[in-house]
This record gives C-alpha cells, sequence and structure tokens, in this order.
C-alpha cells in the first residue's frame, strides 16, 4: 500500500469515528497517534482501518475503533491517573490510554496475548504499559486502588473486587449481561455515599472468564 492511500485510508479512519460519536479531542488525537494496523496479524490485517471487530489470537477479539473510542471517552482519563485495563487483548486499548494516563496495568489470562502486546508496547515506546498475565476478575490488589478501571470483557455483574479497588470518585467501564445475549455497555462512578450507575449502549463481547487461559 502507498504511504499516500494509508494516509488517506487514516483520515477516512478518524472521519467514520467522528460520525459514530466519538468527538472527544484528546480521544482523537490517542486513536490517531496509536495505529491500529500493528495490532492486527494475518489475514485480517489489511482490515486494520474498518470500524469492525476482528479475530485476534486465543479466541479473542479486538474491538471496533468506535467501541473502543466511546469506552475511552466514558473512562474520562486524566494525565495524573492510575488506570487498570482487565483484558489486554491486542493491546490497543492500552496503548490508547497510555496517551491519556500517568500509568496503565492491563491484565489478561492469556500468556500469549500479554507476551506479544508487551512486544508493540516496546516498538511504540509505551514505557507507562505494565502487561501482566493473570485472572484479571480479581484485579491487582498490590496496585489499588486505581482512579480508572476498563473491562473489555462481559460479566454478569461488576466484578466485586474491582469496584473495591476503584477509588472514591474513580469511574469503570465494562460491558455487562451475559454472554450469549445482548449486554449493556455501562459507566459505574464511586462515589461517597455509593456507586452511580449510567447505561451507554448495547454492545457485545466475549465473556469475562475467571482462571488463566491454555496459553
Amino acid at each position: 500500500m502507498m504511504n499516500d492511500d494509508l494516509a488517506t485510508i487514516k483520515m477516512q479512519f478518524l472521519y467514520a469515528l467522528r460520525s459514530k460519536g466519538v468527538t472527544d479531542n484528546r480521544v482523537l488525537q490517542a486513536m490517531e497517534e496509536i495505529d491500529r494496523g500493528p495490532f492486527i496479524r494475518g489475514i485480517f490485517a489489511e482490515r486494520a482501518y474498518e470500524d469492525m471487530p476482528l479475530p485476534i489470537a486465543c479466541g479473542q477479539t479486538i474491538s471496533q475503533p468506535s467501541i473502543v473510542g466511546m469506552m475511552t471517552h466514558a473512562l474520562d482519563v486524566n494525565p495524573r491517573d492510575k488506570v487498570l485495563e482487565v483484558g489486554t487483548g491486542s493491546g490497543y486499548q492500552a496503548a490508547i490510554l497510555a496517551k491519556l494516563a500517568r500509568r496503565v496495568y492491563t491484565i489478561d489470562r492469556h500468556r500469549r496475548l500479554v507476551r506479544e502486546a508487551r512486544v508493540i508496547f516496546d516498538e511504540l515506546g509505551l514505557h507507562t504499559i505494565t502487561a501482566i498475565t493473570g485472572d484479571g476478575s480479581f484485579g491487582l490488589p498490590y496496585q489499588a486502588p486505581f482512579d480508572r478501571i476498563i473491562i473489555t470483557a462481559a460479566a454478569e455483574d461488576p466484578p466485586a473486587p474491582l469496584l473495591n479497588q476503584l477509588k472514591v470518585g474513580g469511574i469503570m467501564v465494562l460491558p455487562v449481561g451475559q454472554s450469549d445475549a445482548v449486554q449493556r455497555l455501562i459507566k459505574v462512578h464511586k462515589t461517597e455515599t455509593g456507586l452511580e450507575y449510567n447505561e451507554l449502549r448495547d454492545v457485545r463481547f466475549v465473556p469475562l472468564l475467571e482462571g488463566l487461559g491454555k496459553e
């Protein structure tokens, strides 16, 4: 692909994000700086700039960019924030968060995905990301509390261990619902008096599973 063609495709990619409602300038700038291309390999690589989810290794998916943008916008990340991502996947979401936050911790149950994401983070010079293999449903107690938590797999309810690791004043964004039914993207705001829930839209994500993967 010629450089001019790629530049045009990337411009169309950003225009498509805006048309889908991703209008926050900081989020758009982060998504412009983080090329989705390196996070997709094999036969689907040529579709990296389409607004669609795509298969990656270990039976997982990389979310469609407009959903990534919407979740990032809902998370409302500040430059001093420490963020936990549960479900590293390709690493694309963590890379975007690294452009917005002070520190990003990302955890996945699949060693292969964490290993491959680390390589991309190093290549992109994203040294504020720590990628860990582990059971994300329990969070990272030794790094808690977090200003922001994002979960990129669907749980039936927001996991209590993760809510406990969220600072007062913090925000969690996650899909909630049965894995074989329509899920809702939820924004949870932790206040001094409890939890405030805001439903954003229908989504479909892989389920949040306990334990470690086979690879």
